[in-house]
């Protein structure tokens, strides 16, 4: 196997919320993700593997070359020391798997790219905290490629040589980063003073808030390529 591999968890979900399942099957487990995540990293050279949610990542070391932490419920606020708000419900499960799979990527130094709720969990496991509901930017009510946000990049930062402009980016998120953690940076703002981007400054992680893979041409983002790009690196000096 010559492609680097990409770690890719998703949530886990019932029978009874998939339309037009038999109601024999409402009771069953089901794991997914969007498959707009797979098809980026497929179209920028790499191997998209599911992680299932039942699984120990310690288990998956040497399988995997970089990470991609996709968008999702709210993170666990107890992660951050912050109680709970009504009506916003988390995946304490999902989290659980996904900062051990952080652990092994932080152990390993894989590559990590986080989408949304990735970009959030990056930074509560880096030690930061979240504004936990910021309504204004949840723009369920459109279409998911709708452009809302004119997002600057930082000067000299990854990010700016990915993208090398300032761009339009989608909203589909409530929760934003409140406290940066230490070993991040921000690297792109929109108009408001959002964080949109951040870079850690001691591994290959960079992490963005929008949903590059729902926007027109999303397989192209060059979010997948850096992080298949720098998973081949991965690769090649084991």
């Amino acid at each position: 196997m010559t492609r680097p591999v990409i770690a890719l968890p998703g949530r886990r979900k019932r029978g009874a919320h998939i339309a037009d399942f038999p109601d024999s099957l409402s009771g069953v487990d089901l794991d997914l993700y969007f498959a707009d995540y797979a098809r980026g990293v497929l179209h920028a050279g790499g191997l998209a593997l599911h992680l299932p949610f039942d699984a120990d990542p310690a288990e998956y070391r040497g399988v995997f070359d970089g990470v991609l932490l996709p968008g999702g419920a709210d993170v666990d606020p107890a992660h951050y020391g912050a109680d709970p708000l009504d009506g916003h419900p988390n995946e304490p499960e999902r989290d659980e798997l996904e900062l051990a799979l952080l652990a092994l990527a932080d152990a390993d130094d894989l590559p990590v790219a986080g989408i949304c709720r990735g970009l959030q969990l990056l930074n509560v496991h880096g030690g930061g905290t979240l504004h936990q509901d910021v309504p204004e930017h949840a723009h369920f009510d459109k279409a998911p490629n709708t452009t809302i946000h004119h997002v600057e990049f930082t000067e000299g930062s990854v990010c700016a040589r990915l993208y090398g402009r300032p761009i339009e980016v989608n909203s589909l998120h409530h929760q934003t980063i409140d406290r940066v953690a230490p070993r991040f940076t921000v690297t792109a703002r929109s108009e408001d003073g959002t964080v949109e981007a951040i870079e850690a400054t001691d591994r290959p992680w960079i992490a963005v808030q929008w949903h590059p893979e729902m926007m027109d041409d999303g397989h192209d983002d060059p979010l997948f390529a850096w992080l298949v790009a720098a998973a081949a690196e991965r690769r090649r000096r084991r």
